[in-house]
């Protein structure tokens, strides 16, 4: 193997170069183009593009001139895994909730809502920039002609939640690490989120790109014209009004209209779940229907209750059913950990002795570092949370409650291969409702309410990027692995710093409020609009919820075991804790469902291979021409353009 195909300084040079691109250039999207999300989930967009663009026009590009220049297929990876996890920053995965959330209670604080009073006397010092709205204001507002960002005001709180939310990144890539063996050999899941990238890249011998097969299949441009077509067509509207936008989508009302079930097309959607296991595609969409009616028939006998203690992002679908989903996911977690179990065994081994246990010689990071990392990352945060106001006998439960839904959401991502996906409900509800929150205090109350800023609406965690991007690492990288590692955590570093910046500069030059309402004017005043409820009402603990929790969890038991046990059971598990949640990408999956049905009946996997490459074009589709719509609108000034997660197609 040539000495260019593993991963080198100059990959580090490039990974580095494109994650600032990423961490800056996604909060200048959202907020001076405000088009298209692309760093919003486990897709990872911005990513994607940017990896096109290097190694379709970039490195061959470079090839043309001298082929001994071009990036070898270790470099590449390095330089996507680098992009996944810095995509996994600037957006919902860390800066937008961060810098908005810590201000949102100052800056909304009115006589109405009483927080001055009710909360802010239990928030620390450290972990907010004022506590007067004055200096805060410009942040929201644009500061006036000359007056200069200050920096001084975000230098304590940051210096104070970036320690937190390195300890948070170091301890999702030890869980990864840690259980990459188990995932990849021994289960061997499909990580669908893995294949374009893969196939990108190219694995064969003797081409030091390996994108040509893949890049010159016609089949591939075929699935790639059909969304770029369309979208073209969409992305056209705001300069030609004249010509209609395309809406592929309806909604089927049952139950009185008191249940909708979308019908909604999405070509990436379609190209991710072509490529997943027919069996976890149909229980997707069985567990989809089975919830939506279960739902309607507790509208019809009025079972649907919605606890008043459970925030936003735990009160969509009713108490039981969330809870239902919360204890399946925890069973989900639980069970594939006691599976890995002889794996586990061997690294703890490998810890106390190098010579027995499990190997890691091909690990990005040894055993006993991961588990270093591991523990004392959760010993940070807990002592960070403890500080913070959280009772020292409440953090460590809900710190397992958060790990394990991290673990729990990143095995459906990678085995599933959904590309937006969330837990059924977060660790702070479901510790306020279990536990009480009289037994939390006020303390606790705020200190739950500052969580969500990086363990609330997790469409997109680190966890889950450095999980599919050990994928690339095991299929494609044989030396310098841990590489990878020093590779991650400057991408983390770099986009940190970048997109925190980049965020405080166009927040200040333009108003945050006038940039991205989503941000600015509705999440970040979420978790306060619920501490405040939850403190005007103290209560004991919600002891029916811990029921709804156990049935779920002893009905994915026996979900699991039917399995795992009998061959000839139809129902893979995976979709019953996400059951609420799915709906979106209902109809897209049983799309593919079908086709793929159709394609194993009448031509086996000979022709689902030769179709592979129709479907990761899709993706490429959607996505490339997102980004080609986010240039145009830059050249032209005009904000919106195609946005592909608006609905239209």
């Amino acid at each position: 193997m040539s000495r260019n195909r593993d991963p080198s300084a100059r990959a580090l040079l490039v990974g580095a170069i494109g994650a600032a691109l990423i961490g800056a250039g996604v909060p200048y999207c959202n907020m001076v183009l405000q088009g298209s999300r692309i760093a919003s989930h486990f897709n990872t967009p911005a990513a994607i593009i940017l990896f096109f663009l290097l190694v379709f026009l970039l490195n061959s590009g470079v090839g043309f001139l001298r082929r001994g220049w071009m990036l070898g297929p270790g470099e590449l990876v390095l330089i996507y895994v680098m992009w996944i996890v810095a995509t996994a920053i600037p957006e919902y995965g860390l800066t937008s909730f961060l810098l908005t959330d810590i201000t949102a209670l100052i800056y909304y604080a009115t006589p109405e809502n009483g927080w001055r009073e009710l909360i802010l006397p239990f928030v620390p010092e450290w972990i907010i920039p004022h506590r007067e709205p004055g200096p805060i204001g410009h942040f929201y507002e644009g500061a006036p002609h000359g007056v200069a960002l200050p920096w001084k005001l975000w230098l304590r709180p940051l210096a104070f939640w970036i320690p937190f939310v390195l300890a948070l990144y170091l301890t999702m890539i030890a869980v990864a690490v840690i259980l990459r063996k188990q995932w990849i050999e021994r289960e061997r899941l499909v990580f669908p989120l893995a294949q374009l990238p893969l196939a990108m890249i190219g694995t064969g011998a003797g081409r030091a790109s390996g994108s040509k097969s893949f890049f010159g299949n016609p089949l591939m441009w075929l699935g790639f014209s059909i969304p770029a077509l369309l979208q073209t067509i969409n992305g056209l509207n705001p300069y030609f009004p004249q010509i209609p936008r395309i809406y592929w989508g309806t909604e089927l009302l049952l139950f009185h209209e008191s249940v909708s079930i979308p019908l909604r097309l999405s070509f990436q959607i379609v190209g991710f779940a072509f490529l997943i296991n027919r069996g976890i595609a149909f229980g997707l969409c069985f567990f989809y229907l089975l919830g939506a009616l279960q739902q309607g028939l507790f509208d019809f006998l009025g079972l649907r209750e919605f606890d008043p203690v459970l925030g936003p992002y735990s009160r969509y679908a009713g108490s039981i059913v969330v809870h239902q989903g919360f204890g399946a996911l925890l069973v989900l977690v639980i069970f594939g950990l006691w599976t890995a179990r002889g794996h586990l065994k061997g690294v703890v081994l490998r810890v106390w002795d190098r010579r027995a246990g499990a190997d890691d010689s091909d690990e990005i990071l040894s055993y006993r570092a991961a588990l270093l990392l591991l523990v004392g990352g959760l010993v940070f945060m807990g002592l960070w949370l403890w500080q913070s106001g959280l009772p020292g006998w409440v953090t460590p439960l809900y710190l397992g409650l958060a790990l394990l839904i991290f673990i729990g959401i990143t095995r459906i991502v990678i085995e599933g291969g959904l590309p937006y996906v969330h837990a059924p409900m977060i660790a702070s509800d479901f510790v306020a409702a279990g536990v009480g929150t009289s037994t939390l205090g006020h303390q606790g109350v705020v200190s739950l309410a500052f969580t969500y800023v990086w363990a609330s609406d997790i469409n997109v965690f680190i966890m889950a990027a450095v999980a599919n991007g050990l994928k690339l690492v095991t299929e494609t990288v044989r030396r310098h692995r841990r590489l990878i590692f020093w590779g991650i955590i400057l991408a983390i570093v770099i986009a940190i710093v970048t997109s925190v910046w980049t965020m405080l500069v166009l927040a200040y030059r333009y108003g945050g409020i006038n940039t991205d309402a989503f941000f600015f004017n509705y999440v970040n005043r979420l978790p306060f609009e619920n501490a405040a409820a939850r403190l005007h009402n103290l209560e004991g603990p919600h002891w029916a919820n811990w029921i709804y929790t156990a049935i779920g969890a002893l009905v994915m038991g026996l979900l699991m075991v039917a399995h795992q046990r009998f061959l000839w059971w139809p129902l893979h598990p995976l979709g019953f804790p996400i059951s609420a949640v799915t709906g979106a990408l209902f109809f897209s999956v049983l799309i593919a469902l079908v086709i793929k049905s159709v394609v194993l009946k009448y031509g086996g996997p000979k022709l689902y291979l030769h179709l592979k490459p129709l479907f990761l074009g899709m993706i490429l589709g959607q996505f490339v021409t997102a980004g080609c719509w986010l240039v145009v609108s830059y050249i032209t000034g005009v904000p919106g353009g195609y946005n592909y997660l608006s609905g239209y197609l």
